[in-house]
């Protein structure tokens, strides 16, 4: 697991070879940062740090680099991004790879550099020889999202780091405000850990009054208060969101995905499906699956179906410039009362 591979960075337990993959980008580039701070100095980074890109430059140019002593330090670091040749995929790529080359290099990787090769990609291609060579010789981070339970652990630990203890139910409600992006996750734990250095503990009432709202999340809010059928707060939200220059086209198209999401959560769930399974399936974060379950038991299926067919409408009528835009989503609200 990632966490475990960053507690052997932090010890110094460093491998020659680091193959990152997935589409948690937040996971490669925290794991590319720990490796050049523990390896290299400020100074060393100078000369000894080289980066590549793989679909401009051929594989044989970095690993000559890497078998060339460092300068003034004992070890170099080189990343290589966009291994398209570890991947199905057909690319325009400029670059022609001399693979057997690089086969060569990982039977006996230089002593005195890391190469730590990012693929931002959800599979690798296990049939090809030079896949599986690579994920037996490397040390292997598999970036992908993490579930909810992972995710807590997670931002309790980021907040450790700083000496502070965060309750349990402020990190739901730091999840259920944020969502499950890393990058946000992170801005968020990192200012709320910087706000409560003198406390040294985060609790809901710090995290509701100073975590910022995404827009997917104040969508879901507006949804939250149409559930509970207070439509005053809903169109609150709605109007907040037009002083904040929110687009009312993108305003529809997420009310519009979170209700179709609601009802494939609703209907896949009476199939028996579990909240991963749903997820998986939906290719959705769990979390994610869990916050629409909660609203899925307050509509049946016919309230779901109709107010599906009424954004459908609204997102005609906005494209067609049939009425006015901020208009059509107020008047989708006045539906949902009903």
């Amino acid at each position: 697991m990632v966490m475990d591979i960053w507690r052997k960075i932090k010890q110094k337990e460093i491998a020659p070879i680091y193959l990152l993959f997935g589409t948690e980008s937040f996971l490669i580039n925290e794991t590319k940062q720990l490796l050049l701070n523990h390896i290299l100095t400020e100074e060393e980074k100078d000369f000894n740090f080289a980066s590549y890109d793989l679909e401009e430059t051929p594989i044989e140019v970095a690993i000559e680099d890497a078998e060339t002593f460092p300068f003034l330090g004992e070890k170099k670091v080189i990343f290589l991004h966009n291994p398209v040749f570890l991947t199905a995929e057909k690319t325009k790529e400029k670059a022609v790879h001399n693979i057997s080359r690089f086969e060569m290099y990982l039977k006996e990787p230089s002593p005195y550099s890391v190469l730590v090769i990012s693929a931002p990609y959800e599979k690798l291609d296990e049939r090809k020889k030079i896949t599986k060579e690579l994920k037996r010789t490397a040390e292997v981070v598999e970036a992908k999202k993490l579930n909810e339970h992972d995710l807590k652990n997670w931002v309790k630990g980021r907040a450790k780091n700083s000496g502070i203890e965060f309750e349990q139910d402020a990190i739901d409600q730091l999840l259920a405000l944020v969502g499950t992006n890393m990058f946000m996750i992170t801005s968020e734990v990192d200012k709320l850990a910087l706000y409560a250095a003198g406390e040294k503990r985060i609790d809901v009432s710090l995290v509701e009054k100073l975590v910022a709202r995404s827009l997917e999340q104040n969508i879901f809010t507006l949804i939250e208060k149409v559930v509970q059928r207070k439509l005053d707060e809903a169109l609150r939200i709605y109007y907040d969101l037009l002083k904040q220059n929110e687009e009312p086209i993108k305003i529809l198209a997420l009310l519009a995905g979170q209700f179709r999401l609601i009802y494939q959560v609703k209907e896949l769930s009476r199939r028996g499906y579990g909240q991963q399974q749903i997820a998986g399936y939906l290719r959705t974060h769990p979390f994610r699956v869990k916050l629409a379950l909660g609203q899925a038991n307050k509509f049946s299926d016919e309230e779901l179906a109709h107010l599906i067919d009424l954004l459908a409408e609204a997102d005609y009528q906005m494209k067609t410039g049939g009425m006015n835009k901020s208009l059509l989503i107020e008047m989708f609200l006045f539906h949902l009362k009903k």
